[in-house]
């Protein structure tokens, strides 16, 4: 039994740095974005809000990662989960044209077919109307933006603490 022992760690050694180098050398082929909202206006319209938020999103793999889909969330103070109704690029600009309350367009409209470069990290911008009261969205416990690659990867930047 002991004769054994030897060329099992041996052959457990050999087997477990393969396995390091393969899973060493991909690294950068694991698509997902890391990132952080870094800040959040918001304007009352109706029995809604509308919410600009600027973010700043890192894509750490070695490939762009291109946009399938962007949406926003928020959760009340009640738990109740609001999806926010997106605006275009085009709607973004109308908005900030009319709507001066908001302040200006700081940053691009991250939208579908958008590509993020690799190891890179870039400033862009979510827009969309909530139908909730503005109270809501000032009390609110989180904010979410999702991002969806094409290839079905999903990437979700959260506030980093409810304003006070």
């Amino acid at each position: 039994m002991g004769r054994w022992i030897v060329p099992f760690i041996v052959g457990l050694a050999v087997v477990g740095g393969a396995l390091f180098g393969v899973l060493y050398m991909n690294r950068g082929s694991h698509v997902e974005l890391k990132g952080s909202i870094l800040k959040v206006r918001s304007l009352a319209e109706g029995d809604g809000a509308i919410v600009f938020a600027d973010f700043r999103v890192t894509n750490s793999a070695a490939i762009p990662f291109v946009v399938n889909s962007v949406k926003m969330s928020m959760e009340t103070p009640d738990g109740e989960v609001a999806d926010a109704v997106m605006f275009s690029k085009a709607d973004v600009g109308r908005v900030t044209r009319y709507l001066k309350f908001l302040g200006p367009q700081y940053n691009d409209v991250l939208s579908i077919q958008d590509k993020l470069p690799p190891v890179q990290t870039v400033d862009r911008m979510a827009a969309g109307r909530f139908a909730f009261p503005p109270k809501f969205l000032q009390q609110r416990k989180t904010l979410r933006i999702k991002i969806e690659e094409l290839g079905g990867v999903v990437s979700e930047i959260t506030e980093p603490a409810p304003p006070q």
